[in-house]
């Protein structure tokens, strides 16, 4: 009798439907990631929606990439000449901005190349070239890695040599790289306050229009992949959006300093 009680619930249970988490893909840069900020937004909006975000964080060109080829539903980078061919180009839809930050120089404090204080980043990069000082780039096809390409383009200057060192890592790890190696680097200034503890490189160079950094996120397009999961993908943009989306990433702090701004 117990036995046939026990082989009749197995059987039931067996035969229910599974209720699986739903899950969102999303590719992002790892400066929303190694900053922590994505620790502080994801939970919410994953409890809220009864869902799991897959997150790769890669360069911001790697991101567009995989939305390229419908590997995510959703990417959240900062890019925009790179986003805006994304979107022209069909692969992405939806585009919104986000918030926005500045990138900024960082460097020893010896400052070799005697950068400190400037208020122009192309002349700032020009007086690194010239003095040959260590200079350590993504040199990932990332965001930053982007801007830093646009800089030295202003300045005239092909980046080359042994004092140019090509990390083709995240910005984490060029942060360690130049500070281990006593030099400069880009770096956007929210991963660059969650590891200031942790390095010595100060900041050169700030200020500078050319270093503003903003964030977009974009749905990738259902009409060149239908497996892109267009409801919650849509949630997920309005939900960094919204006001509730807005307060949780202003109010994202280390260290008492503010990451991110909103977009108006």
């Amino acid at each position: 009798m117990l036995r046939h009680f026990v082989i009749t619930t197995l059987l039931v249970l067996l035969a229910m439907p599974a209720f699986a988490i739903e899950h969102l893909r999303l590719a992002t840069t790892t400066s929303t990631e190694n900053s922590g900020l994505l620790a502080e937004l994801l939970p919410p909006f994953e409890k809220a929606n009864d869902c799991h975000i897959d997150v790769i964080a890669v360069g911001t060109g790697k991101a567009l990439k995989l939305g390229e080829t419908g590997d995510v539903d959703v990417v959240l980078v900062h890019a925009r000449s790179k986003e805006d061919k994304f979107v022209a180009a069909g692969y992405g839809v939806d585009r919104r901005d986000v918030m926005y930050n500045d990138f900024v120089i960082l460097g020893p404090k010896s400052d070799p190349a005697g950068i400190k204080g400037l208020k122009d980043a192309v002349a700032a990069m020009t007086r690194i070239a010239l003095t040959q000082a260590t200079f350590v780039s993504r040199g990932d096809d990332s965001g930053t890695n982007t801007r830093e390409l646009q800089l030295w383009k202003a300045a005239g200057i092909k980046a080359e040599g042994d004092w140019y060192l090509e990390a083709g890592r995240g910005m984490g790890e060029v942060l360690t790289m130049a500070d281990e190696r006593r030099g400069y680097t880009l770096s956007d200034r929210g991963t660059y306050l969650a590891y200031r503890d942790k390095i010595d490189l100060g900041v050169m160079v700030e200020g500078d229009k050319r270093l503003f950094n903003p964030y977009g996120v974009i749905m990738v397009n259902p009409a060149r992949h239908p497996h892109v999961k267009v409801k919650l993908a849509r949630k997920f943009m309005d939900f960094l959006t919204s006001d509730t989306g807005r307060k949780l990433i202003t109010g994202y702090r280390r260290g008492g300093e503010q990451l991110f701004y909103v977009a108006d």
